[in-house]
Parts: structure tokens; sequence; C-alpha cells
């Protein structure tokens, strides 16, 4: 079983107890949460993604559902240090543990180093895929080295000529030392 865009209805359980590995290609325009920031919608925007799920033996010998997800691709973004266009590859792993509940998880969640997912019989994997591309999204993205020279200067020649006008308020001064001499 090979779908090309990410399902949106599984069950997990099945799923991981079956050990599929799912996988594809597909368009990052799909997920307008991560596009409504990019440069230039008319770049190479593949995703290539996949889902391992299998079972590992929990902490209380119960059978508990994982998912290793995979995502590989770049975002057409704008440095905001030099504002020449910056590709930024992104390729994510990360593993989910599905527990029963949300009460579950959120009781477990401060003791554990894996990401706690509720289990249930129509996951939405194409959501979770979502969340995790706008979770890489850079909130101020630059290049680590800008390929053009980036001007650090704060002061502008402008700005130093205005700051040569006489103060308006160094004429009262003369005026309050006048009347104090009367």
């Amino acid at each position: 079983m090979k779908p090309e865009l990410p399902p949106k209805r599984l069950d997990i359980k099945t799923m991981a107890l079956a050990g599929e590995r799912l996988s594809g290609v597909d368009s990052l325009l799909n997920y307008e949460r991560v596009t409504h920031d990019f440069r230039d919608l008319k770049h190479d925007l593949s995703l290539n993604w996949s889902a391992q799920f299998d079972t590992r033996t929990g902490a209380t010998g119960a059978l508990e559902s994982w998912l290793q997800l995979n995502l590989t691709t770049r975002f057409p973004l704008v440095c905001q240090r030099c504002l020449e266009p910056l590709d930024l590859p992104v390729a994510l792993v990360r593993e989910f543990r599905f527990v029963a509940s949300e009460a579950i998880a959120e009781a477990q969640d401060d003791d554990c180093e894996e990401d706690l997912l509720v289990q249930a019989r129509d996951y939405d994997v194409a959501g979770l895929i979502e969340d995790e591309l706008v979770m890489a999204l850079p909130h101020i993205p630059r290049h680590d080295t800008c390929p053009t020279a980036v001007p650090m200067s704060a002061v502008d020649a402008d700005f130093e000529a205005s700051n040569e006008k006489p103060n308006p308020f160094a004429g009262l001064s003369g005026l309050i030392n006048g009347s104090a001499k009367n």
C-alpha cells in the first residue's frame, strides 16, 4: 500500500499491529497553514513523507502503538537579514506514542521523552504532517551567511544632519533667566 497523499483517516492500532509503512510525495500547496508566507509558489514544493507504524512493549508490559514520521522538503522563504531568497531544507524525524485518552496523555507527558498522541480509529495523518511542518517553520528565516553584504550601520548621513537643528526650547531658557533678573 503506497498512497501519494497522506491519509486523513487511519485506525492507528490496526496499522501498528500490522507494522504498516506508508509513504509518498505530496505538494506543500496542500498545507495552507505552511505556505501562506512562502515567497514563490512556483517552486518545487514537493514533500516526501513516510509513516512507519509499529508496536512496542510498554513499561506495564502491554503493547503500545507507535508512529515514526519522516518528512523532507524545502521551504522557499525570504531571509529577514538580507531580504534575498532563502531555500530552507527541512528534514524531520519524529516519533509518537499513542495512548488511550487525553487524560492519560496529560498524566504521562511530563515523565516521558517521546511525544504522546491520543489513539483514534480515524486518525488524521495529513493533519499531523501539517502540524509538524508549521512547527518547523522558523520564526525569523535567515541565511547562516548571507550571499550579499548586509549594511550593518545604524546611522544615516541624513540622520546626523537632522541632529544639528537648534533645540526649540533653548529660547525659553533665556526668557526664564531674563525674568528672574527683574
